[in-house]
C-alpha cells in the first residue's frame, strides 16, 4: 500500500499505522552501528494490536500500551510492514551497502586508510588509531571494556565522537585519548571542522572484557 509523508514518519494508507521516513543509524546492543527504522501503530485506539515485519518475518508485536518497534534492517531493499487485522501497510527502504566487505550501511568506508603494524592512519593523515583493543576500566560505566588509543597526528583540532556521540577534542593541548567501545561494530570518527573526517571501525566483542 502506499503511505503519505508526515514529519519524520510515514503514515500507511490505512492510517492505522506509521514507519519512519528514512532509515537511521543506531547503536544495536549485540552486533553494534546498523541501519534501523521505527514502526508500529499511528494513533491506536483502546485495545489495538498489531504485527511489525520484516521482509515478510515477523519481529515484533505492537499494542496501545506499547505502539513503536525499532526495526533492524539488513543489507539491500527492504520491506517493513505492519499489520491490524486482515490490514497491512508496507514500507520499503534502501539500506544497500556501497561496497562488498562493507558490513552494513552505517559502517564508513575506511579502505583508504594504511596501516603500520598495530597503528592504522586515516587518509587525511591527520591522525591514526590503534588496531588491537586493549582492556581498561571505564569510570563511566563502571566495568571493564574494551578501548582503543585515538591520536592527533599533528597540531590539528579534531573533534571526536564514538557511534555519533560526542566523546572529546583533540589538539596540540591533548593530542590522544582513549575510546572505548561498546559490543559489536563500533565507529570511531575525528573531525577537523568541515576539512576531513577520519574514521575507524573496531570490533568491541561483548563490550566487556577482563582486567590482568
Amino acid at each position: 500500500m502506499p503511505a503519505s509523508a508526515a514529519t519524520g514518519i510515514q503514515i500507511g494508507a490505512s492510517g492505522k499505522t506509521y514507519a519512519s521516513s528514512a532509515w537511521q543509524c543506531g547503536l544495536h546492543p549485540v552486533s553494534g552501528m546498523g541501519p534501523y527504522v521505527q514502526a508500529g501503530l499511528y494513533n491506536p485506539k483502546r485495545k489495538a494490536t498489531g504485527k511489525v515485519s520484516l521482509n515478510g518475518s515477523v519481529v515484533a508485536t505492537v499494542t496501545t500500551a506499547s505502539p513503536d518497534a525499532t526495526v533492524w534492517l539488513s543489507n539491500g531493499v527492504d520491506t517493513v510492514a505492519v499489520a491490524t487485522g486482515k490490514v497491512a501497510d508496507s514500507y520499503t527502504f534502501d539500506a544497500s551497502i556501497t561496497y562488498p566487505e562493507q558490513p552494513n550501511a552505517c559502517i564508513p568506508d575506511t579502505r583508504a586508510n594504511t596501516f603500520n603494524g598495530d597503528l592504522e592512519y586515516a587518509a587525511s593523515g591527520k591522525s591514526y588509531a590503534v588496531v588491537t583493543p586493549g582492556c581498561a576500566f571505564n569510570p563511566l560505566t563502571g566495568r571493564a571494556q574494551p578501548f582503543v588509543n585515538l591520536f592527533d597526528n599533528g597540531a590539528y583540532l579534531l573533534n571526536v565522537s564514538v557511534n555519533n556521540v560526542p566523546l572529546t577534542q583533540l589538539s596540540a593541548q591533548r593530542p590522544h585519548t582513549p575510546v572505548f567501545l561498546s559490543a559489536g561494530l563500533n565507529v570511531i570518527s575525528a573531525a577537523n571542522g568541515a576539512l576531513s573526517t577520519d574514521y575507524y571501525v573496531r570490533d568491541g566483542g561483548t563490550g566487556t572484557c577482563s582486567l590482568g
